[in-house]
């Protein structure tokens, strides 16, 4: 991952630059370590496509809401892997039973807006660090 990740374009819309080897490292570290609260719960899965890894998704849990996240590598980037991705996510959690799933997505950003959208998350008005919560209800 820290190849994927080391593309400065990838922080186009999220800000931040790059992480070193070691900062990954102690990232990896934490996420496998866990939240260390009860109530919450951290989900992270890589991506993978011939033998390579490409990306990531990744959820945190609490209180019966899914926060989500998608990553995809820029070389690997319009071929449909985070949409893939992304509805393979929120169908699991669905089938966990999880309430509601929010995402963030930066305004100009359309290519996240998209794969939001095609999770079935709707874009709300509310702006959150400059960018717009996307959410849906559980429709049981």
């Amino acid at each position: 991952m820290a190849a994927v990740l080391s593309d400065p374009a990838l922080y186009t819309f999220t800000g931040g630059e790059p992480p070193t080897v070691a900062a990954l490292e102690a990232r990896y570290r934490r996420q496998l370590a866990g939240p260390g609260r009860p109530d919450e719960q951290w989900l992270n899965w890589v991506i993978k496509y011939d033998d390579a890894l490409i990306g990531y998704v990744q959820a945190t849990v609490i209180d019966g809401t899914a926060e989500i996240a998608w990553v995809i590598g820029t070389a690997w980037q319009g071929r449909g892997f985070a949409k893939e991705a992304a509805q393979g996510l929120v169908t699991w959690l669905r089938a966990q039973r999880i309430g509601r799933i929010i995402a963030h997505v930066h305004p100009d950003h359309t290519a996240s807006a998209a794969v939001a959208a095609a999770t079935g998350l709707t874009r709300t008005d509310v702006l959150d660090d400059g960018e717009y919560l996307w959410n849906t209800a559980d429709p049981a």
